[in-house]
């Protein structure tokens, strides 16, 4: 079986983290100066390590693609989330949107950014049914994955409280 999770948030083990965290940190630590309109669907870590042990232990899996992955969010939704839900860690998440033109002319300094630049304003929602009914996988919300990716990043030391 082959997993396609969206962006993997969750619970941080240390200071090596993936990208998709690295979107929450720079919310967080005061690095972005507006919110961008980058979005993805979200998935917690822990639901993707529990859809591969379901799609390992489960036969009907072998050969099937999954995708792992909860509601669409914008980079906005996440800021709403760590700004509702952890008021006072999230004092230096950015209220403001960043124009498109503004995020263009800094991917000519910000290589990840550059990267990603394909995706601005695109919504590219997905469905995970398909592990729902076949492997009877639940993803949990798209809040709890934000939160525990925030609370890990401050535990960790990684972003200033």
């Amino acid at each position: 079986a082959t997993i396609n999770p969206g962006l993997i948030l969750g619970p941080v083990l240390g200071k090596d983290f993936s990208a998709s965290v690295e979107s929450v940190k720079r919310l967080m630590d005061g690095s972005l100066p507006g919110i961008p309109r980058f979005g993805w669907p979200i998935v917690d870590v822990r639901d993707v390590a529990d859809l591969h042990c379901r799609a390992l232990l489960n036969p009907a899996a072998a050969g099937e693609r999954f995708i792992a992955a909860g509601p669409f969010y914008w980079m906005a939704d996440i800021a709403r989330v760590l700004r509702s839900r952890l008021p006072e860690r999230a004092r230096r998440v950015p209220t403001r949107a960043l124009p498109d033109w503004l995020v263009r002319a800094g991917s000519l300094f910000d290589p990840t950014v550059r990267g990603r630049l394909f995706e601005l304003g695109k919504m590219r929602p997905v469905s995970s049914e398909k592990a729902q009914r076949l492997l009877g996988w639940s993803p949990r919300p798209n809040d709890e994955a934000i939160v525990a990716t925030a609370e890990s990043l401050v535990a960790h030391g990684l972003v200033p409280v």
